[in-house]
């Protein structure tokens, strides 16, 4: 009876091999030869299969080099080519969720406030301390076109500042700041003709030898208050510019 049952045990019919791997070979084997005449749409060329990338919609075929702006690598999930990622538009699964955290609902509870203006018209622009300065800080470089003096004679600026006064007053030159300037074109100056004109200068003017040019910088003349307003004497040694009307 042992003998037997083994025998039948022995002789019996294998299992029939499950079809779905070779079916599932067959179907792999086919897409490579369905792909393997793919060609990029771009230059045109089949070369460089491993970094031909395959559109999800129309399956035509591109380089990531021919691409613009270029892929680094193949990318995870889903891709569509330039043509087709214009008509593509996610389902609502697809797209992410964005978790409301404290920091984006305060932002958006924000109120940005208008920007009103106003107007000196004595004064006209003015600059002002923004927070406190101590002496001797570097406030700003007095930037604009160097000219030569001669040049500028009958020019109508108003902020022309000195950069190097020379024995022959042709050779003098000038910063001009009517085209290109920045904050010190700005700052207002002292009445040279008042007592209290001098009282209200809080910068002063200094020239540096930087890397053989010469730079003028603006520095603190003494502690400024927060929300005080700048001044310097614009005629320093020259005493040329009229500022009998300054306030």
């Amino acid at each position: 009876m042992v003998s037997t049952m083994a025998l039948r045990k022995r002789t019996l019919a294998p299992k029939p091999i499950s079809e779905e791997p070779k079916s599932k070979k067959r179907s792999e084997s086919k897409k490579e030869e369905d792909y393997c005449d793919a060609c990029c749409e771009n230059c045109g060329s089949g070369n460089r299969a491993s970094e031909l990338l395959l559109c999800d919609k129309c399956d035509r075929g591109f380089h990531l080099f021919c691409l613009r702006p270029i892929l680094v690598a193949v990318p995870k999930g889903s891709w569509f080519c330039p043509s087709c990622s214009k008509d593509y538009k996610p389902t609502d699964s697809q797209k992410k969720r964005r978790r409301n955290s404290g920091l984006v609902m305060s932002k958006k509870s924000r109120k940005l406030l208008p920007y009103n203006p106003s107007e000196d018209y004595i004064r006209r622009f003015t600059v002002e301390a923004d927070k406190y300065i101590r002496d001797l800080t570097i406030i700003t470089e007095y930037v604009g076109d160097v000219d030569y003096l001669r040049n500028r004679e009958n020019d109508d600026g108003d902020s022309m500042m000195t950069l190097l006064s020379a024995a022959d007053p042709s050779k003098s030159l000038v910063i001009c700041p009517d085209k290109r300037s920045n904050i010190a074109r700005f700052i207002n100056g002292i009445n040279n003709h008042t007592s209290d004109g001098k009282k209200k200068q809080n910068v002063k003017c200094v020239r540096f030898n930087v890397n053989g040019e010469c730079r003028v910088l603006l520095i603190a003349s003494r502690d400024i208050r927060k929300g005080e307003r700048l001044y310097y004497d614009y005629n320093g040694y020259e005493n040329e510019y009229p500022t009998e009307h300054f306030v």
